[in-house]
């Protein structure tokens, strides 16, 4: 792999609740400059093969990838598997049980905003999602839509985060089930977005033992929503802990302007990256 390789791990198209389709994602990646990208669906893989053929036309190399939804502790975490094998069984039949229950809260969602004054709400996102599969995004188009809100992160805000009125707590599989369908699929773990989850020093080394101690691989350091504190705490915490590091945009849409696809700090130099895995170097080379 060049040492000019430029490297985007954690990615969305429309497959979850991405705004573009995985090829316009991946084209988009190409132009911006990156040369290995990890497309990270929620809970699916949907989007893999139109990538891995737009992929093929760019230049790109594409790594199979997929964010898994895991509650611990009363709090949902987000774990990125890296380089999974999208045929396994394992892995299919765990992805088909979080849609079960993603189609569940979907329709909890859309009656707590029917009980707020929003109209038709289930039609209109399923009409919205189509074939992808339905997301807090798509709730939060549709408040855009409606007039509602002016943008996502308002809609959030006022409806769909935690403790919100269109808050609804989803019971996703634990750390040890997602990281063993990972594994199963012959990937690697990655705990994504590590101080996205608003917890405390203390809260932050349970969740690493918790994380560790399932066999977790490595520690996403670098992502769009980080700063030089958080990579310089992170770095640490990850070399505590004896975890790789990885690096990815979280890109979703072009309306955040904050997040763009490559557009990372580089991965501090002391720790390993996990690109040199021997799973992921072998398919990089």
């Amino acid at each position: 792999m060049s040492s000019q390789a430029c490297f985007d791990l954690h990615s969305h198209s429309s497959a979850s609740d991405g705004a573009l389709p995985p090829k316009a994602l991946v084209q988009k990646a190409a132009g911006a400059g990156v040369t290995v990208l990890a497309l990270t669906d929620h809970d699916t893989i949907d989007g893999l093969q139109e990538a891995a053929a737009a992929a093929r036309t760019t230049g790109l190399q594409l790594i199979n990838g997929v964010e898994i939804s895991v509650r611990w502790q009363k709090r949902t975490l987000h774990i990125v598997g890296l380089g999974i094998d999208p045929e396994n069984p394992a892995l299919t039949t765990g992805l088909q049980s979080l849609q079960q229950i993603r189609r569940v809260r979907a329709e909890q969602i859309a009656a707590k905003l029917e009980k707020i004054g929003v109209k038709n709400v289930l039609p209109r996102i399923d009409a919205l999602a189509g074939s992808s599969q339905i997301t807090r995004s798509h709730f939060a188009r549709l408040l855009i839509e409606d007039g509602q809100c002016k943008d996502m992160k308002q809609a959030f805000r006022r409806y769909l985060a935690a403790g919100k009125p269109a808050y609804v707590s989803s019971e996703w599989v634990d750390l040890e089930t997602a990281i063993g369908w990972i594994h199963a699929a012959n990937g690697l773990a990655v705990l994504a977005h590590p101080m996205l989850y608003n917890l405390s020093a203390a809260w932050r080394q349970r969740m690493y033992l918790a994380f560790t101690e399932a066999g977790g691989d490595a520690l996403e350091i670098c992502c769009g929503h980080s700063n030089t504190q958080q990579i310089e705490q992170t770095t640490k915490e990850a070399l505590q802990y004896g975890l790789m590091g990885s690096v990815g945009s979280d890109f979703h849409s072009e309306e955040q302007r904050w997040i763009q696809l490559g557009k990372l700090p580089a991965l501090p130099s002391a720790l390993t990256p996990v690109w040199h895995h021997p799973r992921l170097a072998a398919r990089l080379q």
